[in-house]
């Protein structure tokens, strides 16, 4: 097998799904987000994101706190350390099977 092709055989498959990616993309980028922000960043709908973000908090990618702002509850998520070290190994996986090194 070329190195391409068995650098993507080894990817995250968790990280790999198109949803779980754009919410990865989107914490790494800012860190943390609450529910409505990332429904409305990755054009999900409340069921998809809930489910993905459940998935990733199961792999332990992704930490959920559940909080009240006032009256009104409150979603926070942001990766955990180990979500950010799978995240940075599958983005350099991804660009080493791309360039082919």
């Amino acid at each position: 097998m070329n190195r391409q092709l068995q650098e993507l055989s080894q990817i995250d498959r968790m990280i790999h799904e198109p949803a779980r990616l754009m919410i990865m993309m989107i914490l790494n980028d800012v860190g943390e987000a609450d529910f409505l922000y990332l429904q409305r960043e990755g054009e999900f709908t409340q069921g998809n994101l809930s489910s993905h973000l459940s998935k990733l908090e199961e792999a332990s990618y992704v930490e959920i706190e559940k909080k009240f702002k006032g009256k009104f509850p409150l979603t926070i998520c942001h990766l955990t350390p180990k979500g950010k070290d799978a995240f940075t190994a599958y983005s350099r996986s991804i660009l080493r099977a791309l360039k082919g090194n």
